[in-house]
């Protein structure tokens, strides 16, 4: 299932941020959409506040962990 909303985690990852400057940037969003404390923010708001492309975001949240390389037998 796809992920639909952002976690502070995520946000340092897709910013290059810190973890404490994810939560941060989320609290703006939330503050910026009038939105409580602790609700959610979703991937469209994210990427609407932040100017980042929906489709690669998403694409970032959602693609397959990579798998280890193993070595030469």
């Amino acid at each position: 299932m796809p992920q639909v909303c952002i976690y502070p985690k995520d946000a340092a990852q897709l910013t290059g941020t810190q973890y404490g400057t994810g939560k941060r940037l989320l609290q703006r969003i939330r503050t910026a959409l009038h939105k409580p404390a602790r609700a959610y923010v979703s991937v469209a708001e994210f990427c609407q506040f932040t100017g980042l492309p929906e489709a690669e975001v998403n694409a970032a949240l959602n693609s397959a962990p990579a798998l280890p390389r193993q070595r030469p037998a």
